[in-house]
């Protein structure tokens, strides 16, 4: 894993937070027109829960990488019924809404710090980095699926839109196993002793925008014209990302020196 040249922890968490509540809070402002900015921010948050998991799945885990992506989406999909829902049952403020998405995303980091503690402590997992990324790769989560969600609804109303536009019909699953590759597949592609944080970050940026794709096939059936916007602008997104993590898989790959071919036979 290289050292050099990196992206702190600390500018990739606030560049998650800030641009997934930006993107969520965006989304409602002129329905549909504004639905897009849910998924722009949701990969905001895509990239910051890959570099996460990138961080945390250096120690080894192996097949614990799509474990990780799994949990991480389990507990922002609780997170976040919790944080959109409960609003509106304490209080009869319409403005409450507001809190909904910053609430969504303290209760995953309760949640991912509970979990990443046990791990660490009652588990023994002996991972430095373990309480941490997991309050990261929760709390990414979170805005993971209200971004996409918002997208596909047109905005975060969890018990108007949401439910019927984004539950009840099923598309969360979509937005559930979907979501989850986006952020746990850029290290599975790029693990092994030559990984870079900024090719992984590349791709994690592509995974996010064919999501946003996908996201906008769904945002067809409940906004119309406005998932096809969504639908295209993530396909040139994805090409643009894509396109720049090839140039990096190409850089490297320059530098590796040949060995020749294996002997068929024992010296």
């Amino acid at each position: 894993m290289s050292d050099i040249k990196e992206i702190s922890p600390e500018n990739l968490a606030a560049f998650g937070i800030i641009g997934g509540l930006l993107g969520i809070y965006l989304s409602p402002l002129f329905p549909p027109y504004t639905s897009i900015f849910g998924a722009l921010g949701a990969i905001c948050a895509v990239i910051w829960g890959a570099e996460a998991v990138r961080r945390v799945a250096k120690y080894g885990l192996g097949t614990g990488v799509p474990s990780i992506g799994q949990i991480a989406m389990g507990m922002g999909i609780i997170a976040a019924m919790f944080g959109l829902a409960i609003m509106k049952s304490v209080t009869k403020d319409p403005r409450a809404i507001y809190a909904g998405p910053v609430l969504a995303l303290v209760t995953a980091s309760i949640i991912g710090f509970v979990i990443g503690w046990f791990a660490q402590n009652v588990i023994k997992m002996k991972i430095p980095v373990m309480v941490r990324c997991m309050t990261e790769i929760a709390a990414s989560g979170a805005l993971i699926i209200i971004g996409y969600s918002a997208a596909v609804a047109g905005n975060y109303d969890f018990m108007g839109s949401l439910i019927l536009k984004v539950f009840d019909n099923g598309v969360i699953l979509a937005v559930f196993w979907v979501g989850a590759m986006a952020m746990l597949h850029p290290f599975n592609a790029c693990l092994g002793p030559d990984e870079k944080q900024k090719r992984l970050l590349y791709l994690a940026a592509s995974t996010g925008a064919i999501t946003m794709a996908v996201m906008g096939i769904a945002a067809i059936m409940t906004l119309g014209p406005m998932g096809v916007v969504t639908l295209v602008i993530g396909v040139i997104l994805w090409l643009i990302f894509y396109k720049k993590f090839w140039d990096e898989v190409y850089k490297d790959a320059a530098s590796v020196v040949g060995t020749g071919l294996i002997p068929k036979t024992e010296a």
